[in-house]
């Protein structure tokens, strides 16, 4: 393993453009659950209930379930280890962005500069009929003073800035990380397993344009077939690893760059 995470730092100091991959095994460290693992998110709600459709329909109930859903998804949680690697490593050069599945904002937190959220961001609300976009704590605190559905200044309703079922990805998220995933020889996923779309084949298009791939995570995913290397491991100790590895950090002492 020591050999691999060697390499895995060799090929980000060589790289062009390397880009991080992240999902919610990133956050679980900091106290935040995933959706579908065991104890997950989707074990205790019912995803239906964050259906966009009942979003449209009934926005007053909507926003009271989202108020108790919010809560486990940001709560007082800190970025930790693997989100300090990467902006570490954004930092020195080594990495040019991170395209990640959480809406929690810990890897902006941390330090990273360049994140590709493809799901939003729980931490802003944005009204539908304006567009305009406010602290998402702002709106949750109307919602527990009884204003549900909580409204801009223009009359329209504010919706929480995260992609709910049934919608489509941001456009200009999206159209970034399918940039990001053509343009880089080297791609780090962590976290994620990889099962949902168009997250999922994104590992697929880089290593077939022939960028290497590390995948960093505890349970299967199905990039493994087509990794260069396979971490089973957890994120915390793997990319802090990995960053040490470069400037001669970690316990063998010898510097990459």
């Amino acid at each position: 393993m020591d050999d691999d995470i060697v390499s895995v730092a060799r090929a980000l100091v060589g790289a062009d453009h390397a880009v991080a991959l992240t999902g919610a095994g990133v956050s679980t460290a900091s106290g935040i659950p995933d959706f579908r693992g065991d104890g997950g998110l989707w074990e205790r709600y019912d995803e239906n209930d964050f259906h966009v459709q009942r979003f449209r329909a009934n926005p007053g109930p909507f926003w009271t379930d989202w108020v108790d859903l919010h809560a486990e998804l940001a709560g007082d949680a800190d970025p930790n280890a693997a989100h300090e690697s990467l902006a570490d490593l954004e930092a020195r050069g080594d990495l040019d962005a991170v395209v990640t599945q959480n809406v929690d904002g810990l890897h902006q937190r941390a330090g990273s500069g360049r994140v590709v959220e493809l799901h939003g961001n729980g931490d802003r609300a944005v009204c539908r009929n304006c567009d305009a976009t406010v602290d998402a704590n702002e709106v949750i605190a109307r919602v527990r003073d009884g204003e549900t559905p909580p409204r801009c200044d223009c009359g329209g309703i504010f919706k929480p800035d995260t992609v709910l079922f049934g919608e489509r990805l941001p456009e200009t998220a999206l159209s970034a990380a399918q940039m990001h995933a053509r343009r880089c020889d080297v791609m780090v996923v962590a976290g994620t397993s990889l099962t949902v779309e168009p997250s999922a084949s994104m590992p697929r298009r880089a290593a077939e344009r022939g960028a290497t791939l590390a995948v960093v995570n505890d349970e299967p995913t199905s990039a493994a077939n087509r990794a260069d290397y396979v971490f089973r491991g957890d994120v915390t100790d793997v990319l802090p690893a990995i960053r040490d590895a470069i400037d001669g950090d970690s316990d063998d002492g010898g510097a990459i760059r």
